[in-house]
C-alpha cells in the first residue's frame, strides 16, 4: 500500500512540473529527414520540448495503446508477483483472424499466469492475448469495464485528445491519441511498479510449468544489441512499439548520455508503400535513434537567468540619497539550448512599473521579465526587489504638502473662499455707498428744511 501511494505521490510531481513547463518550450529544426508524421521529443531534465511536429494531431496509436493498459492493471493490483490470472480460451478466441501479435499464451489454456507475467508479455512480446486477458481479469469479466476505465483515466491525466475502443491497439477509427497525449500518458506509466524494468527488458521467460519455458523478446531492437541491427542505439531505453497498417510504424522510448535524458514519441512512419507493398524498414526507430543523436551532439542545457543577479532597475520616490532599486529574478531559469548559442541571442523583455514609491520591501514582486530565444518565447519569471528601500519622513511630508497645495479640493475652497470674499467685498462697497448716498440725502434735506424754516421767519 506504501509503494501505490508513494508511486501516485511521485506521478502527481512528475505530471505537474510537464505539465508547467511544456507551456514555455522552445523546438528547434533538425536539418536530417524524419519519416514519422507525428514527433514529440522532450528533454526529461528541464521538461522542455526541443522538437516536435503534428504533436497533437490525432493518431492511431497501434500497440502504443498497451502503455494505457499497463496502467490500469497496475492500478488496480496489489501484489503482480502473487495475483494469478486464468487463461481462457474464450478470451483468447477473440482475436482469431485479426492478425494479433500474441506470447505463446494459448500453450497454456486452463492454466495459471501471475499479473507480473503478464505484464511482461504485454510490454516485451506486445501480446494482444496479454491485453485481453488484463482486462477480463481486472474489469471483473468485462473488458469494456476496463476500457472505461483507460478513458477515465486518459482523461484524468489531462490528455486531450484520446479515446479508446480496445485495451490492445488494433485499428478502430475511434481508436485515437495524440504524440502530446502519449507523452502524459508515459511519463505517468514510469513512476508505477516494474514499468520501467519490464519494458526496458530484453529478452524475459515465460513458464507456467516446468517443462518449458517460452522466450519474449522485445519488439524494440533499438535496445536489442544483438539482434537490433541498424536499429541498436546503445544509450536508449525500450519502452513500447506498436505497427498497424493504418498506424504505421509508432514507438515510444527514451535514451540517456552523457547525463541528459529525453522521452521520444514517432507515430505515423509509413508500414506501406502506396501500392499497398509491406515497408520492411522501421522509420519509427530510425527516426527515434536520428532525434537521439541530433539532440545529444546539438543541445545543451544552458543557464538563462540567475537569481541575484540584476536584471533591470525602476526609479523610487521618496526614499533618502537612493533614486532607484534594482530588480533580480525570484528564481533561476534553465533550459534546453543550442551549444552555440550566445547569450546575446536570448532576449529578455520586463514588464515593470515607471516607478516606486519608498518603503520597498526586500523580496517584493515588482514586475516580471519574459525569456525569449529565436521569437519563441521560453518562460516568464517574476521580479523582485533585491533590497529593501526606507522611506524618508521629510520627503514623505513635503510629498503630502506639495499634494495638499496642489489638491483640486483645496484649489475649489479657495476659490470659493475668494469669491466669497469678493461678495463680500462688492456687497461691503454697495453697502457703503447706499450709505453714504441716504446720509447724503438726508444732509439735503436737513438743508432745505433749514433754508425754508429760515424764509418763513
Amino acid at each position: 500500500m506504501l509503494k501505490r501511494i508513494t508511486a501516485v505521490i511521485t506521478a502527481a510531481i512528475v505530471l505537474m512540473s510537464c505539465f508547467l513547463t511544456n507551456a514555455s518550450a522552445a523546438t528547434f529544426t533538425i536539418d536530417e529527414k524524419i519519416t514519422s508524421e507525428a514527433v514529440y521529443l522532450l528533454n526529461l531534465d528541464t521538461e522542455t520540448v526541443v522538437f516536435e511536429r503534428n504533436s497533437d494531431k490525432k493518431m492511431y496509436p497501434a500497440s502504443t495503446t498497451k502503455i494505457m493498459t499497463y496502467i490500469i492493471a497496475a492500478e488496480h493490483v496489489s501484489d503482480f508477483k502473487e495475483e494469478k490470472v486464468l487463461i481462457d480460451k474464450e478470451i483468447l478466441d477473440r482475436l482469431i483472424g485479426t492478425g494479433s501479435s500474441l506470447s505463446n499464451l494459448e500453450y497454456f489454456i486452463g492454466k495459471y499466469v501471475t499479473v507480473y507475467d503478464l505484464l511482461n508479455c504485454l510490454m516485451i512480446k506486445s501480446g494482444n492475448d496479454a491485453a485481453l486477458l488484463l482486462a477480463y481479469h481486472v474489469g471483473e469479466g468485462s473488458v469494456q469495464k476496463f476500457i472505461d476505465m483507460m478513458n477515465a483515466k486518459a482523461e484524468e491525466l489531462g490528455c486531450q485528445n484520446t479515446h479508446f475502443m480496445n485495451p490492445h491497439g488494433l485499428h478502430d477509427e475511434e481508436h485515437y491519441t495524440t504524440a502530446s497525449d502519449l507523452a502524459i500518458i508515459t511519463r505517468y506509466a514510469q513512476t508505477l511498479p516494474y514499468f520501467n524494468e519490464i519494458s526496458n527488458t530484453v529478452t524475459a521467460y515465460l513458464s507456467v510449468d516446468t517443462e518449458k519455458e517460452y522466450p519474449l523478446i522485445n519488439t524494440n531492437y533499438m535496445i536489442n544489441e544483438t539482434g537490433g541491427g541498424d536499429y541498436y542505439y546503445p544509450y536508449a531505453k525500450g519502452i513500447k512499439t506498436g505497427t498497424t497498417d493504418e498506424a504505421g510504424y509508432c514507438l515510444v522510448s527514451t535514451a540517456n548520455y552523457s547525463g541528459y535524458t529525453y522521452l521520444c514519441i514517432v507515430m505515423g512512419s509509413p508500414c506501406i508503400d502506396s501500392n499497398g507493398k509491406e515497408i520492411e524498414t522501421n522509420g519509427a526507430m530510425l527516426d527515434s535513434k536520428t532525434l537521439y543523436k541530433w539532440a545529444f551532439t546539438t543541445l545543451e542545457i544552458k543557464s538563462v537567468i540567475s537569481e541575484q543577479t540584476p536584471v533591470c532597475e525602476v526609479p523610487v520616490k521618496l526614499a533618502w540619497n537612493q533614486d532607484t532599486v534594482l530588480l533580480v529574478p525570484q528564481k533561476s531559469y534553465s533550459t534546453i539550448l543550442p551549444t552555440d548559442v550566445a547569450a546575446s541571442s536570448i532576449d529578455i523583455s520586463v514588464d515593470i512599473p515607471d516607478s516606486l514609491t519608498a518603503p520597498v520591501i526586500e523580496g517584493t514582486v515588482i514586475g516580471s521579465a519574459t525569456i525569449s530565444y529565436a521569437n519563441q518565447e521560453l518562460t516568464t519569471v517574476e521580479l523582485i526587489a533585491s533590497e529593501t528601500v526606507e522611506r524618508s519622513k521629510i520627503l514623505y511630508f513635503m510629498e503630502y504638502a506639495t499634494k495638499v497645495l496642489h489638491s483640486r479640493y483645496l484649489l475649489i475652497a479657495v476659490g470659493v473662499v475668494v469669491f466669497l470674499l469678493v461678495l463680500y467685498i462688492i456687497f461691503t462697497i454697495a453697502y457703503n455707498n447706499r450709505k453714504k448716498r441716504n446720509k447724503a440725502m438726508k444732509d439735503r434735506k436737513k438743508r432745505r428744511h433749514k433754508k425754508n424754516t429760515s424764509s418763513r421767519k
